[in-house]
């Protein structure tokens, strides 16, 4: 098992980016789908349990071209399909993927929190061996973190200028200029990331793989987030759940008929 919490700052509220991530995901999936692959939504519901209430989503992603190739030649057919679950219980979200050839040998479970600050709570995940837990800290400006093939311009904090709440573009110190700028709200998501992968010789090996996607991931993720403020910053909630629906029928016909696209793996 490996456990590391990712912080990433943005100059959004907390309420704000509640719509962004929604918008931001839509979007995300019809990147990805394509050719046989990517996301099938199943379920995208109400929840409430144990005085707990938000919206529960289960999706299928389809990940042929997505996993390394070591794991390609050894996984049988069919087998290459995450299932995730998420609570949305927003500012706390908890999301456990799995997989049914894999069954209790593998899991992903990532617990957020998204908190008005700058990033400096310690451990509000309340684990209790913190000490053991790497905190890696994600600039979305700083492109040297980027893969070249993975760089898109119009995705890039550092020249993007929001046109509808004049944020950006995000200079090299643009953290400690947001957390001194009472013009400008701030929050930070704290993703708490367990990794599980028990395969005799593979685990530590994927594990970490898992890892190092889990950080491209949301690094790409809040980057495009971030970017497309302007499409998303006068929606309504009402609006993210008409916008959820129909996207769950583009990604269906999308999946059947257009070609395997978006981010592949990185071995």
């Amino acid at each position: 098992m490996l456990i590391k919490e990712f912080r990433i700052v943005l100059p959004v509220s907390v309420d704000e980016y509640q719509v962004g991530q929604l918008y931001a995901v839509a979007e995300a999936s019809k990147n990805e789908t394509g050719g046989g692959e990517g996301v099938e939504v199943l379920v995208n519901e109400p929840y409430e349990k144990d005085g707990e209430k938000g919206q529960y989503t289960h999706k299928v992603y389809h990940l042929q071209s997505k996993v390394p190739q070591f794991v390609r030649m050894i996984a049988p057919k069919g087998s290459l399909e995450v299932h995730e679950k998420a609570w949305n219980a927003y500012p706390y979200c908890r999301t456990i993927l799995t997989n049914t050839y894999m069954k209790d040998k593998f899991m992903i479970k990532i617990e957020t929190w998204h908190k008005p600050d700058m990033g400096n709570q310690e451990n509000v995940h309340k684990v209790e061996k913190w000490d053991a837990v790497e905190v890696i800290k994600i600039d979305i400006a700083d492109n040297s973190c980027i893969n070249a093939k993975d760089y898109k311009a119009d995705q890039d904090p550092a020249i993007f200028k929001s046109e509808k709440t004049g944020r950006g573009p995000l200079g090299p110190s643009w953290q400690n200029e947001l957390a001194n700028n009472p013009n400008c709200p701030h929050m930070c998501a704290y993703k708490l990331v367990t990794v599980e992968f028990k395969w005799l010789g593979l685990q530590n090996k994927m594990e970490n793989f898992i890892q190092r996607v889990e950080k491209r991931l949301f690094t790409h993720f809040h980057r495009q987030l971030f970017c497309w403020i302007d499409k998303w910053i006068e929606l309504t909630m009402d609006d993210i759940r008409r916008m959820e629906e129909e996207t769950k029928r583009e990604l269906d016909k999308m999946r059947e008929s257009e070609d395997v696209k978006g981010m592949g793996a990185d071995e």
